[in-house]
């Protein structure tokens, strides 16, 4: 009965595959563990009870990883319980769930800074960087802790799955009845997995269980991070394509009346004064503080001092947003009015198209257009998107030319790489653009060692690498206020995103966790006080050309900061879902319809109001419908 009907064989890979459960619900803790700060869990049996949803998608997962070794396992080749085989079985059951299961390790150190579970979209950054080799062993230094808990995890799981070992043929195997029962056997076992990696439901009317199907069985959007797994969502996101027109069929004049996706501002003249745009690695509104007086967070502590003080003398924006959780999503948000979701819209095969933007209309009106980003050249795709918007020139590490001010991570220190910039743009002729992407206010958050004392170190590593490059604005500033070309300058100081989260009970609500400070500053005074309204990484584009007078019609998703009140304001950003915040309202959409409303001031989402929908709410939908409508199809169909 044993030899044929192969009865030990299929429990002991009931046991391998049970592991492998074991071992997701650890990560899961573990997960949390290094990230509850920002996940909000209650109690320990909400955390249990959130793990138990989990376990549809640690299946797929599972059995994703895990369908070659189980066709292996229970393939009829008669020499199935040898050692020789059996050895075999062991390497392939741990390449492929030792690489799925590192995975999670990455996200107890990067949820912090995207606020998801990593996806596909990661590679999509890292081909870029030619310092991988270095930023492997930096990271090996400073999450050491990480590294250790996964060889410790990788090491007990071996040692159990040793435990227990098939036993070997004792007596020669009946041909005909073993291949008979192991086609059953297969059948059984390959109807369960299909049910199983599409999340339970064997129907064909449904769809596969996926990554926004996490957001159905919580409360607080923040715990749907922790119903899913990373091999999970790189999984899923495996050459997906998310920029796919969205058919909700909402009429042209519905679009246009709701977006305005056309502009065409007449309130101002035209001039042409430079303009010199800081797009600030990681710098989100929390550690500013003049963006934070009407916060009303208890025993509040700014780490710019220089910055606050340049805010008394220009227009700040203090509800402002960024449009998406990665460097690359900024640029793109900044400079072209494109916001990006689930994926990078500059990542995609879409993003090579012309593009109208900050910087062809600036073109268009004559001006010199820069790019300046410190690091090696190409890194995180800028030069290659840079290249697509039309910038006359690129300045990286290669231009500055002088590695002794290399951080050893990312690029040229703040401080030096301003002042390249600034001598770079006495030597331009009026009027000029230029933009700066930082660096130094990123992981590993270390200065330049004659600073070192310098700069308060706060109660995140992030906070003293906010006052370095603080401090790089300062000398920037005192130094370009002597040429000629400052007192004709637009000057315009943003982030790409947020990062590190120290008062958590106001940045770490789910909304604000994309908070951004943006800042228009001019020396004669033109642009002074606190704007309150809601604002976003995409305004900033059709803000510049109202601001200049710009006469032309352009494309922009975005509105004017400064222009008059004739588009509401609003703020479009989300990944697994879409967030729209409008009027009263925060509407979440997840890509076919609102599945929660909440009060404009509810940003951590605590009370979903969906059962009391209403009129505006109605509308905010309508509004996510037809955003969506005209994003995708604009970059489909290639109008942008």
């Amino acid at each position: 009965m044993r030899s044929f009907f192969r009865i030990n064989e299929y429990l002991v890979l009931l046991y391998r595959l049970l592991l492998a459960y074991v071992f997701y619900f650890i990560a899961r803790w573990l997960f949390f563990i290094y990230n509850k700060s920002i996940l909000n869990v209650d109690s320990f049996g909400q955390f249990l009870k959130l793990a138990y949803y989990g376990l549809a998608f640690d299946t797929t997962a599972i059995l994703y990883l895990n369908a070659l070794f189980v066709l292996l396992s229970i393939l009829p080749l008669f020499i199935n319980t040898t050692r020789g085989y059996q050895k075999f079985l062991f390497y392939t059951y741990f390449i492929f769930n030792l690489a799925g299961y590192a995975l999670n390790f990455v996200d107890f150190i990067y949820y912090k800074y995207t606020f998801a579970r990593t996806t596909i979209v990661v590679w999509d950054l890292l081909e870029h960087e030619s310092n991988g080799l270095n930023m492997f062993f930096r990271f090996l230094v400073s999450y050491w802790h990480v590294y250790l808990l996964f060889f410790l995890m990788a090491f007990l799981w071996i040692y159990l799955y040793k435990r227990v070992r098939v036993k070997p043929a004792i007596r020669p195997i009946r041909k005909i009845p073993y291949l008979l029962s192991s086609l059953i056997g297969i059948a059984i076992i390959g109807i369960l997995m299909i049910g199983g990696i599409r999340g339970g439901d064997f129907k064909k009317s449904t769809r596969p269980i996926n990554m926004l199907d996490a957001s159905r069985h919580v409360d607080k959007i923040e715990h749907s991070d922790i119903v899913l797994n990373t091999p999970f969502a790189f999984i899923r996101t495996f050459n997906a394509n998310t920029f796919k027109k969205a058919h909700f069929d909402i009429p042209e004049n519905t679009i246009e009346n709701l977006l305005h996706p056309i502009k065409h501002y007449t309130n101002n003249p035209r001039t042409t004064p430079n303009i010199v745009l800081f797009i600030t690695e990681s710098y989100g509104r929390e550690y500013w503080g003049a963006f934070n007086k009407d916060a009303n967070i208890p025993d509040y502590e700014s780490f710019t001092p220089f910055l606050d003080s340049l805010a008394q003398h220009s227009l700040i924006f203090s509800n402002a947003y960024a449009n998406g959780s990665k460097s690359i999503h900024g640029m793109s948000s900044v400079l072209a009015g494109i916001p990006s979701f689930k994926n990078a819209f500059t990542s995609s095969s879409y993003s090579k198209q012309d593009i109208e933007s900050l910087v062809s209309t600036l073109e268009d009106m004559g001006y010199d257009t820069s790019f300046f980003h410190g690091a090696p050249n190409g890194s995180m795709g800028f030069l290659g998107f840079g290249n697509i918007l039309g910038f006359d020139h690129y300045y990286g590490k290669t231009e500055y030319n002088n590695d002794e001010d290399f951080d050893g991570s990312w690029g040229i220190w703040d401080e030096p790489f301003f002042q390249f910039m600034k001598t770079t743009l006495d030597e331009k002729t009026d009027p000029f653009f230029a933009t700066i992407f930082t660096v130094s206010s990123h992981e590993p958050y270390i200065i330049p060692e004659k600073y070192e004392g310098k700069f308060p170190k706060g109660y995140r590593p992030m906070h003293q690498t906010v006052g370095y490059t603080d401090y790089a604005f300062k000398k920037f500033f005192e130094s370009a206020r002597k040429e000629p070309w400052f007192d004709n300058t637009i000057f315009v100081i943003t982030a790409d995103h947020s990062n590190q989260i120290y008062f958590t009970d106001f940045y770490g609500k789910v909304m604000n966790r994309s908070a951004i400070p943006i800042l228009i500053y001019k020396p004669d005074g033109t642009f002074v006080g606190d704007n309150k309204d809601l604002a976003q990484q995409i305004d900033i584009y059709p803000t510049l050309l109202d601001i200049i007078g710009y006469s032309k019609p352009f494309r922009s998703w975005g509105r004017s900061l400064v222009g008059d009140k004739i588009e509401p304001p609003f703020v479009m950003n989300g990944t697994d879902y879409y967030q729209l915040q409008r009027g009263n309202y925060i509407c979440i959409f997840d890509g076919e319809k609102a599945i929660g409303f909440y009060d404009i001031e509810d940003k951590g989402l605590t009370k979903n109001l969906i059962a009391n929908r209403n009129a505006e709410m109605d509308e905010c939908e309508l509004f996510c419908k037809a955003f969506l409508q005209d994003y995708y199809e604009r970059i489909v169909d290639k109008k942008l």
